[in-house]
């Protein structure tokens, strides 16, 4: 089933998890604790927010609940869209 939800500007930050099982990459995005969604979401987004960026840095960006087959719920930025350094 997808899920046909509005994009929405979120904070997320930079991690690293206790465990990469199913993803790739060392560091990962999530939404920040106490906002809409819970910590355990995964976020898909540009690279440079990895990349760039120390890891705890927290972001503004735009996105999507969605869900794909097999994977469940996520939220999506498209990784060309601009983004917001939250201090």
């Amino acid at each position: 089933m997808a899920l046909d939800s509005a994009y929405e500007y979120i904070v997320v930050e930079t991690y690293i998890p206790s465990s990469t099982s199913g993803r790739h990459g060392k560091i990962h995005v999530r939404p920040v604790a106490g906002g809409k969604y819970p910590t355990t979401l995964h976020v898909e987004c540009s690279k440079r927010l990895r990349r760039d960026y120390p890891v705890g840095t927290k972001f503004r960006l735009l996105a999507k609940l969605t869900d794909r087959e097999g994977l469940g719920q996520y939220l999506y930025s498209n990784f060309n869209w601009d983004y917001e350094v939250v201090r």
